[in-house]
Protein backbone atom coordinates (compact mmCIF):
# COMPACT_ATOMS: atom_id res chain seq x y z
CA UNK A 1 0.00 0.00 0.00
CA UNK A 2 1.55 3.64 -0.96
CA UNK A 3 1.92 6.04 1.98
CA UNK A 4 -0.31 9.29 1.55
CA UNK A 5 1.91 12.01 1.00
CA UNK A 6 2.09 14.95 3.72
CA UNK A 7 -0.06 18.25 2.40
CA UNK A 8 0.32 21.55 3.46
CA UNK A 9 -2.40 21.37 6.11
CA UNK A 10 -0.66 17.68 7.38
CA UNK A 11 2.66 19.97 7.70
CA UNK A 12 1.18 22.55 9.82
CA UNK A 13 -1.10 20.64 12.02
CA UNK A 14 1.87 18.33 12.87
CA UNK A 15 3.92 21.68 13.74
CA UNK A 16 1.04 23.12 15.63
CA UNK A 17 0.96 20.11 17.53
CA UNK A 18 4.23 19.75 18.41
CA UNK A 19 4.61 23.51 19.24
CA UNK A 20 1.83 22.43 22.46
CA UNK A 21 3.10 19.16 23.04
CA UNK A 22 6.86 21.41 23.49
CA UNK A 23 4.87 23.73 25.58
CA UNK A 24 3.12 21.46 27.67
CA UNK A 25 6.37 19.96 28.51
CA UNK A 26 8.73 22.62 29.73
CA UNK A 27 7.53 23.15 33.18
CA UNK A 28 7.91 19.45 33.96
CA UNK A 29 11.43 19.72 32.04
CA UNK A 30 12.01 23.21 34.37
CA UNK A 31 11.32 21.62 37.53
CA UNK A 32 13.52 18.63 37.25
CA UNK A 33 16.06 21.14 36.21
CA UNK A 34 15.68 23.01 39.16
CA UNK A 35 15.54 20.03 41.93
CA UNK A 36 19.02 18.85 39.92
CA UNK A 37 20.42 22.51 40.44
CA UNK A 38 22.38 24.22 43.19
CA UNK A 39 20.49 26.14 46.41
CA UNK A 40 21.90 29.56 44.97
CA UNK A 41 21.05 29.58 41.14
CA UNK A 42 17.54 28.15 41.73
CA UNK A 43 16.97 30.92 44.19
CA UNK A 44 18.53 33.46 41.97
CA UNK A 45 16.32 32.32 39.13
CA UNK A 46 19.21 31.15 36.83
CA UNK A 47 17.86 27.69 36.26
CA UNK A 48 15.77 27.46 32.88
CA UNK A 49 15.53 24.17 31.13
CA UNK A 50 19.29 22.86 32.44
CA UNK A 51 20.42 22.44 36.43
CA UNK A 52 22.90 25.37 37.11
CA UNK A 53 25.15 23.85 39.71
CA UNK A 54 24.17 19.96 39.59
CA UNK A 55 23.77 18.55 42.37
CA UNK A 56 21.60 15.68 43.60
CA UNK A 57 21.39 16.25 47.01
CA UNK A 58 17.74 17.20 47.37
CA UNK A 59 17.35 13.74 46.50
CA UNK A 60 19.69 12.47 49.14
CA UNK A 61 17.51 14.52 52.09
CA UNK A 62 14.68 13.18 50.71
CA UNK A 63 15.51 10.06 51.54
CA UNK A 64 15.36 11.03 55.11
CA UNK A 65 11.42 12.60 54.90
CA UNK A 66 9.52 10.20 57.01
CA UNK A 67 6.25 11.84 55.91
CA UNK A 68 6.80 11.68 52.54
CA UNK A 69 7.25 7.82 52.16
CA UNK A 70 3.95 7.43 54.68
CA UNK A 71 1.89 9.71 52.19
CA UNK A 72 3.71 7.96 48.99
CA UNK A 73 2.22 5.01 50.51
CA UNK A 74 -1.14 6.23 51.33
CA UNK A 75 -1.41 7.00 47.68
CA UNK A 76 -0.33 3.53 46.35
CA UNK A 77 -2.97 2.27 48.84
CA UNK A 78 -5.75 4.30 47.32
CA UNK A 79 -4.98 4.00 43.58
CA UNK A 80 -4.85 0.34 44.22
CA UNK A 81 -7.88 -0.09 46.32
CA UNK A 82 -9.91 2.79 44.46
CA UNK A 83 -8.71 1.87 40.94
CA UNK A 84 -9.84 -2.04 41.87
CA UNK A 85 -13.25 -0.76 43.56
CA UNK A 86 -13.84 1.94 40.12
CA UNK A 87 -13.23 -0.71 37.76
CA UNK A 88 -15.17 -3.04 39.29
CA UNK A 89 -18.32 -1.13 39.69
CA UNK A 90 -17.60 0.64 36.38
CA UNK A 91 -17.62 -2.73 34.27
CA UNK A 92 -20.71 -4.10 36.70
CA UNK A 93 -22.74 -0.79 35.67
CA UNK A 94 -21.82 -0.52 32.43
CA UNK A 95 -22.31 -4.08 31.42
CA UNK A 96 -25.96 -3.82 32.72
CA UNK A 97 -27.26 -0.14 31.39
CA UNK A 98 -25.84 -1.64 28.19
CA UNK A 99 -28.84 -3.87 27.62
CA UNK A 100 -31.96 -2.92 25.61
CA UNK A 101 -34.75 -1.79 27.89
CA UNK A 102 -36.76 -5.13 26.79
CA UNK A 103 -34.17 -6.87 28.64
CA UNK A 104 -33.85 -4.35 31.34
CA UNK A 105 -37.05 -2.71 31.62
CA UNK A 106 -35.73 0.18 34.30
CA UNK A 107 -32.50 1.45 32.47
CA UNK A 108 -33.77 4.33 31.23
CA UNK A 109 -34.41 5.10 34.88
CA UNK A 110 -31.11 4.57 36.13
CA UNK A 111 -29.66 6.28 32.98
CA UNK A 112 -31.28 9.61 33.98
CA UNK A 113 -30.36 8.80 37.84
CA UNK A 114 -26.32 8.87 36.89
CA UNK A 115 -26.62 11.63 34.61
CA UNK A 116 -28.10 14.14 37.39
CA UNK A 117 -25.44 12.68 39.18
CA UNK A 118 -22.96 14.41 37.40
CA UNK A 119 -24.47 17.48 36.29
CA UNK A 120 -25.86 17.86 40.85
CA UNK A 121 -24.27 17.17 43.97
CA UNK A 122 -25.20 17.37 47.65
CA UNK A 123 -22.95 19.71 47.88
CA UNK A 124 -19.62 19.93 50.17
CA UNK A 125 -21.48 20.31 53.80
CA UNK A 126 -23.55 17.34 53.03
CA UNK A 127 -20.89 15.03 51.61
CA UNK A 128 -18.47 15.80 54.60
CA UNK A 129 -21.30 15.29 57.17
CA UNK A 130 -22.00 11.67 55.38
CA UNK A 131 -18.56 10.65 55.63
CA UNK A 132 -18.28 11.70 59.19
CA UNK A 133 -21.57 10.27 60.19
CA UNK A 134 -20.68 6.60 58.77
CA UNK A 135 -17.63 6.84 60.41
CA UNK A 136 -15.11 6.98 58.08
CA UNK A 137 -12.75 10.41 58.47
CA UNK A 138 -9.26 9.47 58.72
CA UNK A 139 -9.50 6.51 57.08
CA UNK A 140 -8.47 5.19 53.42
CA UNK A 141 -12.21 4.28 53.20
CA UNK A 142 -13.00 8.34 53.02
CA UNK A 143 -10.68 8.89 50.20
CA UNK A 144 -12.23 5.61 48.06
CA UNK A 145 -15.66 5.35 48.54
CA UNK A 146 -17.56 8.45 48.35
CA UNK A 147 -16.13 8.28 44.52
CA UNK A 148 -16.69 4.62 43.68
CA UNK A 149 -18.20 4.88 41.25
CA UNK A 150 -17.30 7.02 37.94
CA UNK A 151 -20.26 8.33 36.34
CA UNK A 152 -18.33 9.49 33.17
CA UNK A 153 -16.14 6.10 33.36
CA UNK A 154 -19.42 4.35 33.38
CA UNK A 155 -21.13 5.85 30.28
CA UNK A 156 -17.86 5.70 28.42
CA UNK A 157 -17.56 2.01 28.94
CA UNK A 158 -21.70 1.27 28.58
CA UNK A 159 -21.06 2.88 25.17
CA UNK A 160 -18.14 0.34 24.43
CA UNK A 161 -20.29 -2.45 25.06
CA UNK A 162 -23.39 -1.28 22.96
CA UNK A 163 -20.97 -1.09 20.14
CA UNK A 164 -20.13 -4.80 20.89
CA UNK A 165 -22.26 -7.00 18.05
CA UNK A 166 -25.60 -8.83 19.16
CA UNK A 167 -24.35 -11.31 17.39
CA UNK A 168 -21.67 -12.33 20.01
CA UNK A 169 -24.03 -12.48 22.92
CA UNK A 170 -26.61 -14.69 21.31
CA UNK A 171 -23.94 -16.95 20.04
CA UNK A 172 -23.09 -16.92 23.89
CA UNK A 173 -26.37 -17.40 24.84
CA UNK A 174 -26.74 -20.45 22.20
CA UNK A 175 -24.16 -22.29 24.14
CA UNK A 176 -25.96 -22.06 27.66
CA UNK A 177 -23.69 -18.93 29.00
CA UNK A 178 -25.30 -17.10 31.44
CA UNK A 179 -25.49 -13.32 32.20
CA UNK A 180 -21.76 -13.39 34.09
CA UNK A 181 -20.36 -15.89 32.12
CA UNK A 182 -21.19 -13.37 28.91
CA UNK A 183 -20.11 -10.38 30.88
CA UNK A 184 -16.72 -12.58 31.87
CA UNK A 185 -15.50 -14.45 28.89
CA UNK A 186 -17.42 -12.83 26.00
CA UNK A 187 -17.32 -8.52 26.19
CA UNK A 188 -14.67 -8.01 29.09
CA UNK A 189 -12.10 -8.86 27.05
CA UNK A 190 -13.68 -7.57 23.95
CA UNK A 191 -13.48 -4.13 25.35
CA UNK A 192 -9.78 -4.00 26.66
CA UNK A 193 -9.24 -0.50 25.22
CA UNK A 194 -11.80 1.25 26.91
CA UNK A 195 -11.58 -0.59 30.22
CA UNK A 196 -7.71 0.56 30.07
CA UNK A 197 -8.91 4.00 28.99
CA UNK A 198 -11.17 4.39 32.23
CA UNK A 199 -8.40 2.68 34.41
CA UNK A 200 -6.51 5.29 33.30
CA UNK A 201 -8.93 8.50 34.25
CA UNK A 202 -9.49 6.29 37.64
CA UNK A 203 -5.95 5.88 38.60
CA UNK A 204 -4.61 9.13 37.68
CA UNK A 205 -7.58 10.63 39.52
CA UNK A 206 -6.92 8.99 42.84
CA UNK A 207 -2.83 9.88 42.54
CA UNK A 208 -3.88 13.88 41.20
CA UNK A 209 -6.31 14.18 44.24
CA UNK A 210 -5.50 16.21 47.14
CA UNK A 211 -8.56 17.99 48.07
CA UNK A 212 -10.62 15.18 49.80
CA UNK A 213 -7.28 14.42 51.51
CA UNK A 214 -7.46 18.26 53.32
CA UNK A 215 -11.23 17.95 54.33
CA UNK A 216 -11.52 14.55 55.21
CA UNK A 217 -8.14 12.95 56.81
CA UNK A 218 -6.87 15.23 60.13
CA UNK A 219 -3.83 12.50 61.42
CA UNK A 220 -0.80 13.42 59.09
CA UNK A 221 0.13 9.68 58.35
CA UNK A 222 -2.91 9.18 57.20
CA UNK A 223 -2.73 12.22 54.20
CA UNK A 224 -1.74 11.06 50.76
CA UNK A 225 0.85 12.62 48.99
CA UNK A 226 -0.30 15.61 46.46
CA UNK A 227 -2.06 16.61 50.10
CA UNK A 228 0.90 16.69 51.58
CA UNK A 229 2.92 18.40 48.44
CA UNK A 230 -0.01 21.29 48.73
CA UNK A 231 0.44 21.51 52.20
CA UNK A 232 4.28 22.63 51.53
CA UNK A 233 2.59 25.73 49.85
CA UNK A 234 1.09 26.81 53.27
CA UNK A 235 3.43 24.84 55.92
CA UNK A 236 7.31 24.99 54.15
CA UNK A 237 9.34 22.11 55.24
CA UNK A 238 11.33 22.46 58.86
CA UNK A 239 14.88 22.58 58.37
CA UNK A 240 15.74 23.48 61.81
CA UNK A 241 17.09 20.43 62.51
CA UNK A 242 19.88 20.07 59.77
CA UNK A 243 23.11 20.70 60.11
CA UNK A 244 24.69 23.99 58.48
CA UNK A 245 26.84 22.04 55.62
CA UNK A 246 23.30 20.64 54.47
CA UNK A 247 21.18 23.53 54.67
CA UNK A 248 23.59 25.54 52.65
CA UNK A 249 23.13 22.70 50.07
CA UNK A 250 19.40 22.60 49.96
CA UNK A 251 16.56 24.89 49.79
CA UNK A 252 12.79 24.82 50.07
CA UNK A 253 12.53 25.19 46.02
CA UNK A 254 14.80 22.40 45.26
CA UNK A 255 13.45 20.19 48.10
CA UNK A 256 9.93 20.62 46.42
CA UNK A 257 11.18 20.33 43.04
CA UNK A 258 12.71 17.05 44.04
CA UNK A 259 9.35 15.97 45.45
CA UNK A 260 6.98 17.29 42.56
CA UNK A 261 9.71 14.65 40.28
CA UNK A 262 9.47 11.45 42.27
CA UNK A 263 6.13 12.21 42.50
CA UNK A 264 5.37 12.49 38.42
CA UNK A 265 7.25 9.14 38.01
CA UNK A 266 4.03 6.28 38.88
CA UNK A 267 1.93 8.10 36.53
CA UNK A 268 4.57 8.23 33.65
CA UNK A 269 5.76 4.83 34.16
CA UNK A 270 2.07 3.99 33.85
CA UNK A 271 0.92 5.74 31.09
CA UNK A 272 3.28 4.21 28.31
CA UNK A 273 1.73 0.78 29.11
CA UNK A 274 -1.80 2.15 28.45
CA UNK A 275 -1.14 4.81 25.73
CA UNK A 276 -2.22 2.41 23.18
CA UNK A 277 -5.66 1.58 24.24
CA UNK A 278 -6.26 5.13 25.11
CA UNK A 279 -7.15 6.81 21.56
CA UNK A 280 -9.20 3.62 20.75
CA UNK A 281 -10.93 3.42 24.06
CA UNK A 282 -12.10 7.18 23.80
CA UNK A 283 -13.09 6.79 19.83
CA UNK A 284 -14.89 3.73 20.28
CA UNK A 285 -17.08 4.48 23.43
CA UNK A 286 -17.87 8.17 22.17
CA UNK A 287 -19.81 7.35 19.46
CA UNK A 288 -23.27 5.53 20.48
CA UNK A 289 -25.94 6.83 22.48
Amino acid sequence: MARRKLTLTDIIILCILLAVSFTCFLPVVHVIAVSFSDKAAAAAGLVTLFPVGFTAFPYKYLLDDQQFFRSLLVSVERVLLGGGINLLLTILMAYALSKEKKEFPGRNVYMWIIVFTMLFNGGLIPWFMVVKTVGLLDTIWALVLPGAVPVFNVILLMNFFRGIPKEIKEAAVVDGAGPWRTMIQMFVPLALPAIATVTLFSVVGHWNAFFDGLILINKQENVPLQTYIQQLVVRPADFSSMRAEDIANLSQRTFNAAKIVVTMLPILLIYPFLQRYFVQGITLGSVKE
